[in-house]
């Protein structure tokens, strides 16, 4: 499956974006899917992921309350919605897709990944 990110930018803290990551290739509905960022000289992190049919979440502390993640696998596209965002969500952001269909915050458990978008919070 191929994974193409979207939707990163500029944006001041406490303003709010929506990545969106469109698959292509196999429907997306066979992977847990998740989003992982990294930061300028960090390692990739965690953010949130979901399983098959939506129905789980889980989140990273750090964005807890303030990040949605969802999917639609009928237009096999997943989303992050991103509110309230803060200078620290500055970040490279990954879709990833994990043929378990659990949903897992391992990156390592993800097979295939897009190119990355990247978020901008401007203090």
């Amino acid at each position: 499956v191929q994974l193409q990110a979207s939707g990163g930018g500029l944006v001041q803290a406490g303003g709010s974006l929506r990545l969106s990551c469109t698959a292509s290739g196999r429907t997306v509905s066979r992977y847990a899917m998740g989003w992982f960022r990294q930061a300028p000289g960090k390692e990739r992190e965690f953010v949130a992921t979901i399983n098959r049919i939506g129905g789980s979440t889980y989140y990273a502390d750090s964005v807890k309350g303030r990040f949605t993640i969802s999917r639609d696998n009928g237009k096999n596209t997943l989303y992050l919605q991103m509110n309230s965002l803060k200078p620290e969500d500055t970040a490279v952001y990954y879709c990833a897709a994990d043929p378990l269909g659990v949903g897992v915050p391992n990156g390592s458990e993800y097979d295939y990944w897009g190119q990355g978008t990247l978020v901008t919070v401007s203090s």
